[in-house]
């Protein structure tokens, strides 16, 4: 299309509300629940849009919940609304499902198909586990025992990962920080030396963030070095680098056509367009990767996103790179081209503003919106889900847009077409075995519990493999700050247990 395209108004989308409530109740009993979060997220967004809207809304997305279960809360949502939208969905988990139920939201409006839409979310995982420990009950919703919890992390994984504790997010992202670091050439002490200022710029977003859990600003040695109040999880991970589920919030984005929302009279300085996003994903079985130095489908979506930017990531001068782990803005700024003075954040990260689980990218929208509307031009909402498993990216424009919202999405094609051979993965090993990627696994105490390798072996195969806290050499070798242990050799055997283990040549 030229740039003299003329869309017909009723088939262009905009953002035109936005909520967030925070909650920190003085009672445990006194918090709220995730329905009512939802609720008055929502409210807040047709007050901010400053029309009604709500009763009109046909197109509801309910982002997964975690805190609390509820048999079809989008349905119990619709009700207190007072509304029956014709499309009403509660999706699965997953970082990067805000991002598009957004999407698909605007392009359901780009359809046709409905003039009014919101997408929501809300956690209260606070709350929640204040009133396990406390054995207080809650006043709220009775719990669904009978629904099924959603399948996450180690219902995906090979046995031996999950025997070797590396199923969780804070054990696997560990990989891709260790071997993508050492692809840049980075030593482990120039790699953390650069999360560290990253997630420094986080939390100053953060600071400025009236919705943010924690409102300060944290210095980078603050956050790598580990102390009793901020110990070592996985390695090099450090509680100040990992999300913090425990907050309570709600965000809620309302969209119309923009014909609607002239109609009603909503300024014109607080419409933000969608122009168009992708998305891409990754095997669950994180095993089943080629390497994890890099992300095919996340670099896929992100080179996606930066032709709707004319091929240049500095085009952007607003940017939410999702943040649950640092080497996925580090990966994802390189893509982008950006220096390593980039703010990437509008919000604050998951560690700082805090991590309502699948729903902080709900409240980077509506921080991304909150910055269009103060000046920023053009914004980039990167969010991600699982084990570097999902992603999807949405550009939104202060200006509207010149072509007609794309309704193809997917770029998996693309990130397929740049996957090598994967390995074949083996359980019983033994000789040499080469360090693909590693972490160090440690308790509360800040003592180490053992070290997990990722090996390649004869014939390229892949295993993963045990240090026990008693090898101090091999655990010393790991945790070399001068030089990365990727690349390294040593000995494979089995243990009396059945699982591997692996001791430095």
């Amino acid at each position: 299309m030229s740039d003299k395209t003329t869309i017909p108004e009723h088939r262009i989308p905009v953002i035109v509300g936005i909520g967030e409530i925070v909650d920190r109740p003085k009672e445990i009993t006194a918090g709220l629940e995730p329905l009512d979060l939802l609720e008055r997220a929502l409210r807040r967004a047709e007050a901010d849009a400053g029309v009604k809207l709500l009763d009109e809304v046909q197109s509801l997305d309910v982002v997964n919940f975690l805190s609390w279960r509820y048999r079809d809360p989008e349905k119990l949502l619709a009700q207190r609304l007072g509304v029956a939208p014709s499309y009403c969905y509660y999706g699965p988990v997953g970082g990067e499902s805000p991002i598009r139920y957004i999407h698909e939201a605007a392009q359901r409006i780009a359809r046709g198909e409905c003039s009014v839409a919101a997408v929501c979310g809300a956690e209260a995982q606070s709350t929640a586990t204040k009133a396990e420990r406390a054995g207080a009950k809650l006043p709220w919703t009775p719990f669904a025992h009978d629904v099924e919890e959603p399948k996450r992390g180690a219902a995906f994984q090979k046995p031996l990962a999950v025997k070797l504790g590396v199923f969780r997010p804070v054990t696997v992202y560990p990989f891709y920080e260790a071997a993508s670091s050492a692809h840049w050439g980075q030593t482990p002490r120039e790699a953390m030396a650069e999360s560290g200022t990253l997630w420094s710029r986080y939390s100053e977003a953060a600071a400025q963030n009236p919705n943010a859990w924690l409102q300060r600003r944290f210095a980078p040695d603050e956050i790598t070095t580990a102390t009793a109040d901020n110990r070592l999880i996985a390695w090099p991970y450090t509680k100040l680098m990992v999300a913090n589920p425990m907050v309570n919030m709600g965000g809620a984005l309302l969209l119309t056509s923009l014909a609607r929302a002239r109609a009603a009279g909503i300024a014109e300085d607080k419409l933000v367009y969608p122009l168009g996003g992708a998305a891409a994903e990754e095997p669950r079985d994180y095993l089943l990767r080629d390497q994890f130095y890099e992300s095919h489908p996340q670099n896929a979506v992100l080179k996606a996103v930066m032709d709707l930017a004319g091929g240049d990531g500095n085009k952007f001068d607003a940017i939410e790179l999702y943040s649950c782990f640092p080497c996925v803005p580090k990966m994802a700024r390189r893509t982008l081209g950006l220096g390593a003075e980039v703010q990437p954040t509008v919000t604050g990260g998951l560690t700082f503003f805090g991590a309502p689980l699948n729903t902080y990218m709900t409240h980077a929208a509506c921080a991304m919106v909150r910055s269009l509307r103060e000046g920023a031009k053009l914004g980039l909402l990167y969010g991600q889900g699982g084990f570097v498993t999902k992603h999807h990216a949405l550009v939104l424009s202060k200006l509207p847009p010149r072509e007609a919202l794309a309704q193809e999405t997917s770029v998996q094609a693309q990130a397929d077409s740049n996957k090598r051979a994967v390995p074949e993965f083996v359980t019983d090993a033994s000789g040499k075995g080469k360090v693909e990627s590693f972490t160090v696994l440690y308790g509360r105490s800040g003592d180490v519990e053992h070290g997990v390798v990722m090996l390649r072996i004869a014939d390229d195969r892949r295993t993963l493999a045990r240090i026990p806290a008693s090898d101090g050499t091999t655990l010393a070798h790991l945790l070399n700050m001068d030089r990365t242990p990727v690349g390294s050799l040593g000995e494979i055997m089995m243990a009396a247990d059945g699982v591997p283990e692996w001791r430095v040549a």
